[in-house]
């Protein structure tokens, strides 16, 4: 066997970080990055750039990947005593924190490698991105507000695609960006909710562990309200048409019901909210979105 063979994971290895990375709720994320590519596609030239967008793709999964490794990594010894964690790969053994380390650095220079390939500016602004990601999990440890570096981790993703195509700043993606951290730290809020107990047990720093769980739901039912109001100033300030309004009655609706089943005093469809409604409202803003820039000349 070569030294090259040897060297390279096992399918074991690989599943388990796939599974350490939650990789499938990379369609969190890769919507709102999407939303903002190809509205600046259409301002450019109204013309889909294929090779663009998939180094978009490439920069978020890498990111998105490197950010929930690192993630795990740090926090592996508050996972082993929350009971809601304690069976995450590095807190059973299912991975090791060497190959887990390994991932995430691969992940890295995917994508430090796919912005260069964008453009420099991209490149130069991409450790900028990183900082946010590896800040998030020690935030627990320092402030009650961690949701807030969440926040500002997740509003790269339309800032970082609108610069992918351009190569220039938009105030139009910061507005689009905005609306998804507060989405993100909103629902952070409700998720953290669940681990109230344990976080105070073990010292860790949040909302509901500093303020209770009545306070941490209002907050995010507010963060969601200001969500919504930062996509319909979207919406107005990229002279969205017909279709982008209905995605902004889609998500509102959405919203609703994701605060209709998740209350104070019974957080027993908190996953349902995560998984379901929120992967949901991103799909669905994102296929209005389309359609809408379809319909207003945007060359598929």
């Amino acid at each position: 066997m070569s030294t090259a063979s040897a060297a390279m994971p096992r399918p074991g290895r690989t599943r388990a970080f796939l599974r350490l990375v939650m990789i499938e709720h990379s369609v969190f994320a890769l919507p709102f990055a999407y939303i903002a590519a190809l509205t600046a596609m259409y301002e450019v030239d109204e013309n889909i750039h294929w090779t663009e967008l998939l180094l978009v793709t490439v920069c978020m999964v890498g990111l998105r990947t490197f950010a929930m490794a690192v993630n795990r990594i740090i926090d592996r010894e508050i996972d082993a005593r929350n009971p809601r964690t304690a069976q995450r790969e590095l807190v059973t053994g299912a991975m090791s924190v060497r190959h887990a380390w390994t991932g995430a650095l691969i992940a890295l220079a995917v994508f430090l490698g796919s912005a260069a390939l964008l453009n420099p500016l991209c490149l130069a602004l991409a450790p900028v991105a990183v900082i946010p990601m590896v800040v998030y999990p020690y935030g627990k440890r320092f402030t009650n507000f961690p949701q807030a570096i969440l926040g500002l981790a997740q509003a790269m993703g339309p800032v970082g695609g609108w610069l992918a195509v351009t190569g220039a700043w938009s105030w139009d993606a910061v507005i689009l960006g905005l609306a998804v951290g507060v989405w993100i730290g909103g629902f952070d809020l409700i998720y953290a909710c669940q681990d109230v107990d344990a976080d105070r047990a073990t010292g860790v720093k949040s909302v509901p562990a500093r303020f209770g769980v009545p306070a941490a739901i209002w907050s995010a039912r507010a963060c969601h309200a200001v969500t919504t109001a930062l996509f319909a100033w979207y919406v107005l300030a990229t002279d969205g048409g017909a279709f982008l309004w209905l995605g902004l009655l889609i998500v509102a609706g959405a919203f609703l019901y994701e605060h209709i089943i998740v209350r104070p005093h019974d957080l027993s469809r908190v996953n349902r909210a995560f998984f379901s409604v929120n992967g949901f409202i991103g799909i669905a803003l994102f296929v209005c979105a389309l359609a809408d820039l379809v319909v207003r000349g945007l060359t598929v």
